[in-house]
Order: structure tokens, then sequence, then C-alpha cells
């Protein structure tokens, strides 16, 4: 059975205090759920939060990583450097890194490699700009992404790989991804993995859906069967939205 997951991205958002509070928050009103639950704050307040958390089952991941062991990138932070923190899982290619810092499908082929070399599961984020949704390019560029980027990979990697399917034109432009959009494309991504891989691989890897979650839209879309959670942007920063969301998986 998919692991069913809903993930918090802060975002550069929230100093320590404000980290603090929002994670007390949140593990105080944490509810039942078989779902895994996961928060990615700032860098610098990462090993903060993995030690307000040690006794909550919500888990800390990073935003990002850097491909390399170590070295001369300033400014960057190492697969080592997070798994002695305790994180164990990073968020790759979100579609800001892509669109603001210049990260293509080779960098990001680079970052996924070290992640799973080094044993850390891998949040992939991919998705379409406006303009390719209204050329209708949009199931092209999707494959792409994940063509270029993990078809290469050993059938075995796939179980330290979650999807999250981020359609970039819906996201604070104005137009809106309707809860049917998300399956179909969610269906695709999943037909595209059987017909590069085998449908086990296809049926077993979790697929967030990425496209403004809200506790007013998130039970429509966990409903769809393709989608198994959400990568959860401003509703996160709400400790009661994002338990809100969290109750409707």
């Amino acid at each position: 059975m998919r692991a069913k997951i809903v993930a918090g991205n802060w975002k550069m958002n929230k100093n320590l205090a404000e980290t603090e509070t929002l994670l007390a928050e949140l593990a105080a009103k944490l509810p039942d759920t078989n779902a895994e639950v996961m928060v990615a704050p700032t860098y610098v307040n990462l090993a903060s939060a993995v030690r307000a958390l040690e006794s909550s089952k919500i888990e800390v991941i990073a935003q990002n990583m850097h491909f390399a062991e170590s070295g001369a990138f300033t400014g960057e932070i190492s697969a080592d450097m997070l798994l002695n923190i305790g994180i164990d899982t990073a968020i790759i290619g979100h579609s800001e890194r892509r669109a603001y810092f210049g990260e293509d499908d080779e960098i990001l082929s680079k970052k996924v490699a070290t992640a799973l070399d080094k044993g850390i599961r891998v949040m992939f984020c991919f998705g379409e700009e406006l303009e390719d949704r209204k050329s209708g390019n949009h199931f092209k560029l999707v494959e792409s992404q994940l063509k270029n980027v993990l078809f290469n990979l050993e059938p075995s990697a796939w179980t330290n790989i979650v999807l999250a399917y981020e359609p970039v034109w819906a996201i604070g432009t104005g137009e809106t991804a309707s809860p049917e959009q998300a399956q179909e494309m969610h269906a695709f991504i999943r037909k595209t993995i059987s017909e590069a891989f085998d449908a086990t691989i296809a049926n077993n890897v979790t697929i967030l859906y990425g496209g403004s979650v809200k506790p007013g839209n998130a039970e429509e879309i966990f409903s769809k069967p393709d989608v198994d959670g959400g990568l959860i942007g401003g509703a996160s920063l709400v400790a009661d939205d994002f338990i809100a969301i969290i109750k409707a998986i």
C-alpha cells in the first residue's frame, strides 16, 4: 500500500522563536493518522526542529541539498550535514529552485544521485508552467522532467523516492487547478512510470499534489485515487490549517 504523506514546505519563513512556537502547536494538535507528516523549516532551524520534535511523529525534512560531499560551495548544505543532525529526507527540484536558482535536469540528476547514495529519501518536485498548460504541452513537459532525472535510476532506487507534482501555473497566478486535473496528471505520471519500469513501481510510488492545497479543498483532492497526499506551502505556516489538511487525508 502506498504511503500517504502530508508535508509542509515552510520556504523562507519563520525565525527560530516562531519555528519553535509553530512546532509545539503542531505537535500538541497532531491528530491520530496513518499518514506520514513532515515539515521543512529553513536550514538554520533544522537542528532545533529535530530536537523539538524528538517525541513527536512529525518528521523534519530539508528543503534542498547540494550534490557535492563538501568543498568550496558557499552557502550550500551537504547530505552528510543533514544526516548528522537527523535529517534523512530532502526536497529536490522544487519549482522555485528551478525558476530562481537555475536548477536544471543536469543539476537535479546529480542531487538525486547523491541523496540516494547517502541514503536520503528524495522528494522530487516537477511540474509545468502556465504556457505549457495553455499550449497543451504539459504532459510532454512532465514526462521529460521525470525521464531526464529519474528514469536512468535502478528500479530498487524507487523505494526511496516520493514524487511531488507542482502545477506551477496554478500557484499564485489566479488560475485554478481542479481536483480532476490533479487526478488526470497523477494518473499520467503513474502510467509513464509503469511504461518506463513496471506496474509495481508505478503503483507503489507516492505521488503528492503541490498545487495550493488548503483546508477547503484538501479532502476532495486527497479523495482522488492517484493523489497520495500533498506538499503544502502557505497553509503549512498556520497550525490549524495544516492540521485540518492532515485530517483530510
